[in-house]
């Protein structure tokens, strides 16, 4: 298996750097085709308005919309071109309620999405749903860059986040030519279970499984010795020094994790190191 298509979505100039520089250099060296897609959203709630005034700010909106989407396309070509990767892109509009058919329908032809981190401070509303559609209505893995993150197309140190939970292991599987490639992938496992039947050897099948693919493996064993899971992980990612993190996304459903948070929510908000998420 390879990433002989990548693909992105981008809906703020800010934003734009960081994503092409990191889908840029894993193009280059998987020799993949890079595809994206730059979309104005039309974030306005037709019906809220006094009457008559919908259709002049819905005119308004998408006329801004188009503005924002072909200033995005703009800067995404000025950065590709004179690269050696085969590239496209594509612009258009969408209101936000819409956006998520939009972005399944082109991610789930791709081998993998590589994407801005969708929470905290100064990330648009749209970028929650460009990250769902992608994970579950594309069923495709994403690569999640936070800003200022230098790219790292092949990543030597790989930390798992293991939980037994089949939205890990898919996303394990999604990750297996990077893995192959690391020089050393840690399973990383807070809390095994007491009872089961992996009790007494946490990770034991997953290295196996690794090992036989080539995966170069060690099992870290942690205790929760701070408040949140993502903690821990985080704090072990620093000590080790990824330069990726491996996990499943949103183990809970998206409405639990919206209201009560989760370790999706909370990996990603604070992320420091790309994340690769599958569903």
């Amino acid at each position: 298996m390879a990433y002989n298509t990548l693909f992105s979505v981008l809906t703020d100039e800010d934003l734009t750097d960081d994503v092409i520089a990191h889908a840029t250099a894993l193009a280059e060296t998987q020799d993949a085709h890079l595809d994206v897609l730059c979309l104005g959203v039309d974030r306005s709630q037709t019906g809220y308005y006094y009457a008559g005034a919908s259709a002049v700010v819905l005119q308004e909106t998408i006329t801004r919309a188009h503005e924002e989407a072909e200033s995005v396309q703009k800067q995404v070509r000025k950065r590709l071109d004179g690269t050696a990767i085969r590239w496209a892109t594509e612009s258009g509009v969408s209101q936000l309620a819409d956006l998520g058919r939009h972005v399944a329908a082109r991610a789930r032809f791709s081998d993998l999405v590589v994407l801005p981190i969708p929470y905290g401070e100064g990330r648009g509303a749209e970028l929650e749903p460009v990250a769902e559609a992608t994970l579950f209505d594309g069923r495709t893995p994403a690569l999640f860059v936070p800003a200022g993150c230098a790219p790292t197309p092949r990543p030597n140190r790989i930390m798992i986040g293991w939980n037994e939970s089949l939205e890990a292991l898919a996303a394990v599987r999604a990750a297996m030519p990077m893995l192959q490639e690391a020089d050393v992938v840690h399973v990383v496992i807070i809390d095994p279970p007491t009872h089961g039947p992996n009790r007494s050897d946490p990770g034991g099948l997953l290295s196996q499984f690794l090992a036989r693919h080539g995966v170069k493996v060690e099992i870290d064993v942690l205790s929760k010795t701070l408040p949140r899971v993502c903690d821990v992980l985080k704090r072990h990612a620093g000590d080790m020094d990824a330069d990726m993190m491996v996990m499943g996304a949103y183990g809970h459903s998206r409405f639990r994790e919206a209201i009560f948070g989760g370790a999706t929510r909370d990996m990603l908000e604070g992320a420091e190191i790309p994340v690769f998420m599958a569903h």
